[in-house]
């Protein structure tokens, strides 16, 4: 007979058995390419800084040509501290400098060159940018990084053997004298025309093996081994495939590298990844606060406005990308007051839409647990600890997880991040509210990564259901949150058509209000009814105002110059006089385009503004809409009072536009003029079809 002790016994022994059965089950295997540690220290990063400052901020360029004197380098009020501040105070976690440009000038003082700070005034040739940096990132508890340009329109080695050995000297430099680097960021753009020394030709390289990457790697590593190589060549991060601060909503960390070292590889399918690539190389999105990537003063009213500000972290840092934003010191060398009220802005909303997380409380379940065991249970997704996960059996690719909440609980931000030191799994999922009793979808989504954030409508939710519905292998989740962000208002959009017709529009039920005397708009400013016509020189600004929840969206800012009624198209070397209207019709979504296997370029177009007009520079906008924009990428620009005399103004090229075709801005000393000569030299990789969105000029203030 048993008697109670031996009942008591055995419990006892079946319960350790249980216990000891469910702490054997084995964790989940690894699965496809996965990160190094140094790659999930960079994920960790997530939001860092770009600083572009260097000759060009003082020649009013994008891309150096090369010939340009250190002497002209010069700021008034260098402070790398304000730059680190500004920076921390953001909510980022480190800084790239872009200590050398393809101008070939040195924010340090090389030994290897005299194209240096050392040969300019700043500081008598005893400064040293990239130290100062340097010290201001440990003062703020900040990472450093460095951009060093592989090309060099200076140098008058450049495409030959010794060129490489320069370049690896000054690498050797950088990676030993300031301390660790966190990031090496190596530019795509090499090749092309230059000073070179003062040969002034155009020297071409195979960009994948002139460099000798492998080499250059090992080099990286053995001299800084935390480093990450972000870049061409066998890199660790890739480019995300456009300078738009973006990554497609399924993105992936892995690469087809050894076709992309092949060049099989189209840059496009960067923002997306490969679900198929054998290497982990995660997607880096990075972007202007401004227009340029090097501060110039006319685009101190081009500063990206707070909805492109909240747009870029959500769909970097939200899509399994890192976010690199690039603020550029002006010519004292400090960030510009622009900048830094539109990052307090940007850093406040972040904040308000992560103040309080909402699953932390709730009851948590899921429909299957890893072997039973409470090492892997559903609960570990919210317990704030990265190193901690729910994991489903081996055969199991499609699961569900719920958070039950103890009273209905409104929600619009939903977080999710897989363990990625096990791989990238997740192909699909999507997310179900329960509302007033029913389940109801409020999310279809793809991949998840590192970190996924989720912008939905607000719902008040009684339970959150997160359906996976398909896995590479087995699901393995860290984290899921959930957030209540504050209600914001889209800003309103202005245009202006050639006639002087201003149209501005927001989202429904949202009252407009504007000003055209460049005052800051309220409620108490003129509300927006129908378009209205302004064919004066005007800066509109105008808020949106939804009245349910009585708050304003931010001011949007329009500039214009005198309406271009009076413009007309004088001629064309090519192509149809009436479809060349629409380089002038005020819309730059409308593009004319020309040239071609029967017109070859050079190719140029005159319009007449009608009257004599003040003006000091003039702007190209490219085609805006489509996968070939056939940019223009050398230019010439002419003025005449009579159609007769042509004096050229401007010549050179449109830096980078292949990476950013945005509307370029060319600046000259002031003219009167009536006649303008716009010439296409060339196009982006040699095409013969050029387009034109619009051309406008800069008038000078009155």
């Amino acid at each position: 007979m048993i008697n109670k002790f031996n009942i008591i016994l055995l419990c006892f022994f079946s319960v350790f058995i249980v216990s000891n059965c469910q702490e054997s089950v084995n964790p989940p295997a690894p699965f496809g390419p996965l990160p190094t540690q140094k790659q999930i220290d960079w994920h960790d990063m997530g939001f860092y800084a770009f600083i572009h400052f260097s000759l060009n901020t003082f020649t009013n360029k994008e891309w150096g040509y090369g010939d340009e004197s250190p002497e002209l380098f010069n700021p008034t009020a260098l402070d790398t501290r304000q730059w680190a501040r500004i920076v921390k105070e953001a909510g980022m976690k480190g800084i790239i400098l872009t200590v050398k440009h393809h101008d070939g000038f040195c924010l340090w003082p090389s030994k290897y060159t005299d194209r240096s700070v050392k040969n300019s005034p700043w500081k008598n040739g005893n400064g040293d940018v990239v130290k100062e940096l340097a010290e201001a990132c440990k003062e703020y508890g900040l990472k450093l990084g460095i951009y060093l340009s592989p090309w060099d329109r200076n140098h008058s080695g450049y495409g030959k053997p010794e060129y490489v050995t320069y370049f690896r000297n000054q690498l050797n430099e950088l990676l030993t004298n300031y301390g660790d680097v966190f990031e090496m960021w190596f530019d795509g753009a090499n090749g092309g025309d230059g000073y070179y020394g003062g040969a002034n030709e155009t020297r071409k390289i195979n960009t994948l093996k002139y460099y000798n990457w492998e080499e250059t790697y090992k080099l990286i590593y053995k001299t800084s081994p935390n480093t990450l190589v972000w870049g061409i060549g066998p890199s660790e991060a890739r480019w995300i495939g456009n300078e738009e601060g973006y990554a497609n909503k399924t993105n992936w960390c892995l690469l087809r590298q050894e076709d992309d070292l092949n060049g099989k590889v189209h840059y496009t399918e960067y923002m997306s990844g490969h679900e198929d690539g054998e290497k982990w190389v995660p997607g880096e999105a990075d972007v202007s606060i401004r227009p340029g990537w090097f501060y110039h003063e006319i685009e101190d009213d081009l500063v990206h406005p707070i909805d492109d500000m909240v747009d870029f972290y959500y769909k970097s840092i939200g899509r399994n990308a890192n976010l690199i934003l690039n603020i550029p010191p002006d010519k004292r060398g400090l960030i510009n007051e622009h900048d830094e009220e539109r990052l307090k802005e940007f850093a406040k909303v972040i904040k308000a839409d992560f103040k309080t997380e909402l699953l932390a409380g709730t009851k948590v379940s899921a429909n299957n647990v890893r072997g039973g065991s409470d090492t892997y249970n559903a609960k570990y997704v919210i317990d704030g600890n990265k190193n901690t996960y729910w994991a489903t059996d081996d055969d199991v690719k499609s699961a569900s997880i719920t958070f039950e909440f103890d009273k209905p609980t409104p929600i619009n931000r939903i977080l999710l991040q897989e363990y990625i030191k096990l791989g990238q799994r997740i192909k699909a999922f999507h997310v179900e509210a329960k509302i007033n009793g029913k389940w109801q979808t409020i999310a279809n989504e793809t991949t998840i990564g590192y970190k996924r954030i989720l912008r939905v409508k607000r719902v008040v939710a009684q339970a959150l259901r997160i359906n996976f519905t398909d896995s590479k292998a087995c699901i393995v989740i860290s984290k899921i949150e959930a957030y209540n962000a504050p209600a914001s208002v889209r800003l309103p959009i202005i245009q202006r058509d050639k006639k002087g017709l201003v149209t501005i529009t927001a989202q429904e039920n949202d009252r407009i209000y504007y000003t055209t005397d460049g005052s800051e708009p309220s409620v108490n400013s003129t509300r927006y009814e129908k378009p209205f016509i302004f064919s004066k020189a005007v800066k509109i600004k105008a808020i949106a105002r939804n009245t349910n929840e009585n708050i304003n969206s931010g001011v949007r800012t329009a500039k214009y110059g005198e309406s271009k009624e009076k413009w007309t198209i004088v001629s064309a070397t090519s192509g149809d006089l009436k479809l060349a209207e629409s380089v002038i019709d005020g819309n730059p979504s409308t593009c004319w385009s020309f040239g071609g296997e029967t017109d070859k370029l050079p190719q140029a177009i005159i319009i007449d503004m009608g009257d004599l007009i003040d003006i000091n520079g003039f702007t190209y906008t490219p085609q805006q809409v489509g996968n070939n924009l056939n940019l223009v990428s050398n230019y010439e620009f002419y003025t005449s009072i009579d159609n007769i005399k042509w004096t050229k103004r401007s010549d050179g090229e449109f830096s980078n536009i292949k990476n950013n075709p945005i509307e370029q801005v060319k600046i000259f000393n002031s003219t009167k003029a009536r006649y303008l000569r716009f010439v296409a030299k060339s196009g982006v990789d040699l095409g013969q079809t050029i387009s034109i969105g619009e051309i406008g000029v800069i008038e000078n203030s009155k």
